[in-house]
């Protein structure tokens, strides 16, 4: 029997380690803490099936400006911090021309399209339905012109992919979701997307069904990975694991933790936060405040704000600077009650400069795998990105070309 180590249990770990259960494999899960209680805990709990384009970063003048000097909710970031960012952010820069991605585009659609159909085969076995919500999630655009750039935006994107969309007027907007105070302008209802009420918990009921299905799941430190003749070992709680093979699924640890293997990942670290409230009103779906760069979520913990990215180093302190501002944005919107929590969430997103998470073979490492760097989408891709590297580990070759997101490409 195939052995792994997978490490990491965030979505993509957990996912990883159900693929190649269901290959046969025995798998050991390893990770410091509870599954799904990372980044994987934090987003949005969105998966975003109209996410078939990766975020690229602004290019004209005006948008760089905004950002620069903070007229925009959706990048923070101190500028102390930011030569520790220059190289990442100019690769990022670079891939975000029109023609390079659109080419990241085609290999990431590949992906996303997928998103749903492997969620839905996990949601089944793990009993989690309950958690899963199948009735999308609105962008509202707070002008006209802004609505109106929306649903061009929303066409192309239907005419190119097949995503499916609604344009709701403010008054259907206002009636879709009694709670707001506004219909804004109007919105884009994305309906094809899923939303889940605890992320952290589906990620967790995935983990429940891996050890079910004779997984074992142990606390453990990346950083003790070592090479054990022709395999691998870790240092857990229960002593060293052995496996022929090892999976780095580290999320933004895998920069890092990497280096000592010889791999130089450059990663772009877009911290995000998240605070739940007691809202005296619930929404009947996620809103996205799109002139202000945050969402609102109905979550089981009350409704959950989650902000756009600070680029931070990745060990630096909090900034609640972006949050703050979603509160105060949201104030003429929705009524969000008091904070649940005493600290705000926070967490980071994995990105990669090319924008394409990295998934295969180490060239220099037999037996060294790789399934990270979804930037915002690790949680909608957790499962898709599973199925393909599982395929490659067990000697197939997936449906869709792995050529963009090979590793060797850094």
């Amino acid at each position: 029997m195939k052995s792994a180590i997978v490490l990491g249990a965030g979505i993509t770990g957990v996912s990883t380690a159900l693929a190649l259960q269901d290959r046969g494999w025995a798998v050991t899960l390893v990770d410091r803490k509870a599954p799904g209680r990372e980044t994987s805990f934090g987003n949005a709990g969105i998966i975003q099936a109209e996410a078939v384009e990766p975020y690229a970063m602004p290019r004209s003048i005006r948008e760089l400006f905004d950002i620069a000097f903070g007229q925009t909710n959706d990048v923070f970031y101190a500028f102390r911090e930011l030569p520790f960012h220059v190289g990442s952010l100019l690769r990022y820069w670079w891939h975000s021309e029109e023609g390079r991605h659109r080419a990241a585009a085609v290999a990431w659609a590949s992906l996303i399209t997928q998103a749903t159909s492997t969620h839905q085969k996990l949601i089944d076995r793990a009993g989690a339905g309950n958690l899963v919500r199948k009735s999308g999630f609105r962008v509202l655009q707070r002008t006209a012109a802004e609505f109106d750039a929306a649903v061009k935006d929303a066409e192309r994107k239907r005419q190119i992919y097949g995503i499916g969309y609604a344009a709701l007027s403010a008054t259907e907007m206002a009636a879709a979701e009694p709670a707001l105070k506004t219909g804004g302008a109007g919105a884009v209802h994305w309906i094809d997307s899923w939303t889940v009420s605890d992320p952290g918990g589906l990620v967790g009921s995935y983990a429940d069904l891996f050890q079910r299905s004779g997984g074992k799941l142990v606390h453990g430190d990346a950083a003790t990975l070592r090479r054990s003749g022709s395999g691998w070992t870790v240092m857990t709680a229960e002593g060293p694991i052995e496996a022929e093979h090892i999976v780095f699924s580290l999320g933004p640890w895998s920069s890092d933790t990497l280096k000592a293997f010889g791999h130089r990942f450059p990663m772009v670290f877009k911290r995000g936060y998240h605070a739940h409230y007691r809202s005296p009103h619930q929404l009947n779906a996620p809103v996205m405040d799109s002139e202000n760069g945050y969402l609102l979520l109905p979550m089981l913990a009350g409704t959950r704000v989650t902000t756009g990215a600070h680029l931070a180093r990745f060990q630096a302190g909090p900034a609640y600077n972006q949050l703050e501002r979603a509160e105060n944005a949201a104030d003429d919107l929705f009524d969000l009650g008091p904070r649940v929590e005493d600290k705000p969430w926070q967490g980071t997103r994995p990105c990669m400069p090319d924008m394409l998470p990295v998934i295969g073979q180490s060239q220099r490492e037999k037996g060294l795998w790789m399934n990270f760097g979804h930037g915002h989408q690790g949680f909608t891709l957790g499962p898709a990105s599973a199925d393909v590297l599982s395929t490659m580990m067990d000697g197939g070759v997936p449906d869709i070309d792995m050529r963009p997101f090979r590793p060797e490409r850094y």
